[in-house]
């Protein structure tokens, strides 16, 4: 069984739709008992670092996704802000992350910046793989994917990055270390593209 964590926070009913697009079973679940038996979790999330980390706190999931997933070596996808919430911290908040990951959040415009862009930075973009990342593998044509956000992630060990995508200048748009993957943009959102990631997660992780 698949979990998607229900911690207040996220698209959680179109991440099962389109689960159910592909023949997944899963099942949005708050019961620790439920995560704890799950093969595969994926960790969604919309909304502020702060706000994410907290809720996920007091409904004691820290510990427990962190035995599923560093003791366990259960496949975890972070979804947006679950993505952002593996690393160490964010500019957005003061609230610690998961700190599984090497990786802190920064505003995007401290890079050289294309004023003619805007932030948040929303819509369709393409994403490259980088370091043979098997949830990118199989598209037939340059995968793109569905964006809302103001902070990415900036990774200190260059080798957790799975993928990157240009809005002004590269950003890292997925993570990987070991059993657990992030994705920056909203596959739930991003059509026939979404479809092959959940499928590749499923299948090949």
């Amino acid at each position: 069984m698949l979990a998607i964590v229900d911690y207040g926070v996220g698209n959680l009913g179109s991440i099962e739709n389109m689960l159910k697009k592909i023949g997944c079973t899963s099942q949005i679940t708050s019961d620790p008992e439920a995560i704890i038996a799950a093969s595969k979790i994926i960790l969604p999330g919309i909304g502020s670092f702060d706000h994410g980390m907290r809720s996920l706190r007091a409904m004691d999931f820290e510990g427990i996704l962190r035995y599923k997933a560093l003791e366990e070596k259960t496949p975890v996808l972070g979804i947006c802000l679950g993505m952002q919430m593996l690393g160490l911290s964010s500019e957005e908040g003061s609230e610690p992350g998961l700190g599984w990951i090497d990786a802190a959040c920064q505003r995007f415009g401290k890079e050289p910046w294309d004023a003619r862009l805007k932030v948040p930075h929303m819509g369709w973009n393409s994403v490259k793989s980088q370091g043979g990342n098997p949830l990118l593998e199989g598209f037939d044509e340059t995968p793109r994917f569905y964006f809302v956000h103001t902070y990415h992630l900036v990774c200190n060990d260059p080798s957790l990055v799975a993928g990157t995508t240009r809005y002004s200048t590269p950003f890292t748009s997925m993570v990987r270390q070991d059993n657990f993957y992030g994705a920056q943009f909203h596959p739930e959102k991003s059509h026939r593209f979404g479809l092959t990631l959940l499928r590749n997660f499923i299948e090949r992780c």
